[in-house]
């Protein structure tokens, strides 16, 4: 921030999520997956089983990860 923004009363806001609201914004991205307007699945690099969770991780702290799905053991 410019020292001039805080004589002008400008501030600088941060926010976690954006204007994201979960409560709200999840059933609607729920929906738009069932009616199949959203194509999640080209965001997920890998699947990796439950028991083999560290190597997601090293998927994700490499950077060869972008998203990776962990499988449940049945």
């Amino acid at each position: 921030t410019h020292p001039v923004n805080l004589l002008n009363e400008r501030t600088l806001k941060g926010t976690f999520f954006g204007n994201y609201k979960p409560r709200s914004d999840i059933p609607n991205v729920v929906e738009k997956y069932m009616n199949k307007e959203l194509e999640l699945e080209k965001f997920i690099t890998h699947r990796v089983p439950f028991s083999e969770i560290n190597k997601a991780f090293d998927y994700m702290l490499s950077g060869e990860g972008l998203r990776c799905m962990i499988v449940m053991d049945s």
